[in-house]
């Protein structure tokens, strides 16, 4: 029994190997000269910069323009997480990109990334924050669809019954509500119909990650070898993520991580304004060096005091 077992646990470890094998690669730090750079944080804590692109959302009118950024800190200790989300209408300064034409100048932060890729994002970033980012993960939000139907959907609490502005135009009620792949991904695009606009749409993606993250801890995939199938299939192919990072590792580390410990933030700001013709996200930069200074400290307490009220 010990030896059938083992050998379990071997064939599941050369599957889940090449799973991740098959995760599309991205040359996270390709050019980036290391003089400028952040130096490390803590000892033992690490920070993930994670860029989301909704490429079937029925408002995209832009390129290759970043929907989400979240600045992800894992403590050392591993016990829990704090994900910072930027604005991606924040008003920063982008380092030039380089082919040098582009950037040297303040703009919206998911300009960076149309204009010199997920590197350019990286300097950007870590310039805006005085955060070093270790690793970087691109997720494409149209495929989360997949991931929540292998989980057989997620449950959320709606804050305010309102209708979707795409079709089919579903009528979302007020309270906790279990929601299929679609459902979800409509329910996090929504903004107009809220006051603060795109500031609730960072919210309803915030509580679909939870959720999702809820569900693979609870919902029996580890023992449902059909689901698991399912689970992993769908995340590998929404998954992009830089030449270091291998999945199964951080997997591990972070196994006992539950909803109940991640802490969502936005990175603090004065609320919006304009720069020119543009509506922007103006930054509040003192309580945003404050706030990534316990980051790169790791104080998780003082991390968590910078959530948005």
């Amino acid at each position: 029994m010990a030896l059938l077992g083992g050998v379990g646990l071997i064939a599941g470890g050369i599957y889940l190997k090449s799973v991740e094998s098959g995760i599309e690669r991205v040359d996270a730090f390709a050019g980036m000269p290391e003089e400028g750079r952040p130096t490390a944080g803590a000892k033992g804590a690490q920070n993930l910069l994670l860029l989301g692109s909704d490429s079937r959302d029925p408002e995209k009118t832009e390129g290759s323009r970043t929907d989400t950024i979240i600045v992800a800190h894992l403590p050392a200790d591993r016990s829990s997480a704090q994900l910072i989300s930027i604005p991606r209408d924040t008003w920063v300064s982008v380092p030039r990109s380089a082919d040098g034409q582009h950037g040297g100048r303040e703009a919206k932060i998911n300009a960076a990334f149309a204009w010199g890729g997920v590197p350019l994002m990286v300097q950007t970033v870590e310039k805006f924050t005085g955060v070093r980012i270790d690793h970087v993960a691109i997720i494409d939000f149209a495929g989360f669809k997949d991931i929540i139907d292998a989980l057989g959907g997620v449950d959320v609490n709606v804050e305010k019954s309102f209708k979707s502005i795409h079709p089919p135009y579903r009528a979302f009620q007020a309270g906790p509500q279990q929601l299929d792949g679609e459902a979800a991904l409509d329910y996090s695009r929504q903004r107009k119909q809220f006051a603060d606009g795109d500031f609730a749409r960072i919210r309803h993606q915030q509580q679909v990650i939870k959720a999702i993250l809820d569900k693979a801890a609870s919902g029996g995939i580890l023992a449902n070898p059909a689901k698991l199938n399912s689970f992993l299939k769908a995340t590998s192919s929404s998954v992009s993520v830089d030449k270091g990072m291998s999945l199964l590792d951080m997997g591990t580390q972070m196994r006992g991580v539950r909803g109940s410990n991640l802490s969502f933030l936005t990175s603090p700001t004065k609320g919006t304004g304009r720069k020119g013709t543009e509506s922007v996200v103006l930054a509040d930069t003192d309580r945003a060096k404050a706030c990534y200074d316990a980051v790169r400290r790791d104080a998780v307490d003082e991390i968590k005091q910078y959530a948005r009220k």
